[in-house]
């Protein structure tokens, strides 16, 4: 049977549809998209009565090529755009969605080949560790932005002869001797916590990363609660922390395992809901400091200082200053958190199961998380019964 169009004409249609929303494409890059598995291919369509074939694009193939065109640039590694698509919404083939995370997840973290023989986990965790520090890699604790504002805050304080944080506030700090983590302490700890996942997740831990970050000065309610969790609520606690050590409702072994496995196995819907939890929140983060800049520079503080006080001075902390410190945010980077943001919330969704009654309310605190976040993590069961 013959053909009386082919794939030349085709493309022309889909050039032309760029053309008339202002962008331009070319064959050439139509091919290379196509072979990224970003555009479907052309398909064949019978004409009828004995007249042949023809070649036709895919009907989805139109919106993806304007958006293709408006984000593509020289250099543009196809799974980050793959995963611009994905975000905005776009038909991207679900093979292509899922590579793109799990190649976020394969180029990220220490590496290694795995424990040597006669070796175990934790030897082989701490090893992987203890290389990673000696190399002089650092976890940026504080990242020179957040220094600059806390430094800020605090000059504007002392001026007015303002206490931060106040007696009632720093006496939630049952910690009589709060340890100081180094640089590389904290640093062997998050190597160690990826290697070993909830093996390695401890009260103690949680606390002291928690103080690692802290404005220098401050007591840190925060840590203090997460370090004294057993003793103060020994079923809850004994629920969540294993005798032994650990975390029960996070999954043991390497973290970037367990990211994988969420990459091949969770709903497109969740990994799209996570995405853009992941971007709300780095806008959260970076909208808080320039309006809390503003606020310095005009000399007169106001919901925006409060906001990152509180924050600060808590959890949402540790999610403020982690934002800040990645300069350089990139697809990979926000599908990478998008995963661990999954990993959150499965843990969360476990623990409902195992202490019923928890007080998931309190997740929207702006002291103990971010807005953005707080619908994304909030258990189903606890948002059913609101």
């Amino acid at each position: 049977m013959s053909s009386t169009g082919g794939r030349l004409s085709a493309d022309r249609q889909l050039i032309e549809h760029a053309r008339r929303h202002d962008c331009v494409v070319s064959s050439k890059q139509l091919a290379s998209w196509r072979r990224a598995g970003l555009l479907p291919h052309h398909t064949r369509r019978a004409l009828g009565r004995g007249r042949g074939s023809a070649s036709v694009p895919d009907d989805e193939a139109f919106g993806l090529v304007v958006a293709l065109a408006r984000l593509a640039r020289r250099g543009a590694r196809p799974s980050h755009l793959a995963l611009a698509l994905f975000g905005e919404g776009h038909p991207v083939p679900e093979r292509t969605v899922r590579e793109a995370f799990r190649r976020a997840v394969r180029f990220a973290g220490p590496g290694g080949e795995g424990p040597e023989e006669g070796e175990d986990e934790e030897e082989w965790a701490e090893r992987i560790a203890d290389e990673v520090v000696s190399s002089g890699q650092r976890v940026r604790l504080v990242p020179a932005r957040a220094r600059r504002i806390d430094e800020g805050i605090a000059r504007y304080m002392r001026e007015r002869g303002v206490v931060w944080p106040p007696p009632e506030l720093a006496v939630l700090d049952k910690n009589p001797e709060p340890p100081s983590p180094s640089g590389g302490e904290v640093t062997a700890a998050v190597v160690t916590t990826v290697l070993r996942g909830g093996a390695s997740v401890t009260p103690q831990g949680i606390g002291d990363v928690l103080r690692a970050v802290q404005s220098a000065g401050w007591g840190n309610p925060g840590a203090s609660l997460a370090e004294y969790t057993v003793e103060d609520v020994p079923d809850a606690g004994q629920e969540v922390f294993l005798p032994d050590g650990g975390m029960s409702t996070v999954p043991d072994g390497d973290v970037r395992g367990t990211l994988l496995r969420l990459a091949e196995t969770a709903a497109l819907e969740d990994l799209r809901d996570a995405w853009a939890a992941s971007g709300a929140t780095r806008d959260w983060a970076l909208g808080l400091c320039a309006r809390t800049e503003a606020e310095l520079e005009a000399g007169e503080l106001g919901d925006a200082a409060f906001e990152w006080l509180m924050g600060r001075a808590f959890v949402p902390g540790v999610v403020l200053l982690a934002e800040v410190g990645d300069r350089f945010w990139s697809p990979s980077d926000q599908a990478l958190n998008s995963l661990t943001l999954l990993l959150m919330r499965q843990s969360l969704h476990a623990l409902d199961d195992q202490v019923p009654g928890c007080q998931w309310d309190l997740l929207e605190s702006p002291a103990v998380l971010p807005a953005p976040l707080a619908p994304f993590l909030r258990p189903q069961r606890a948002s059913r019964t609101r």
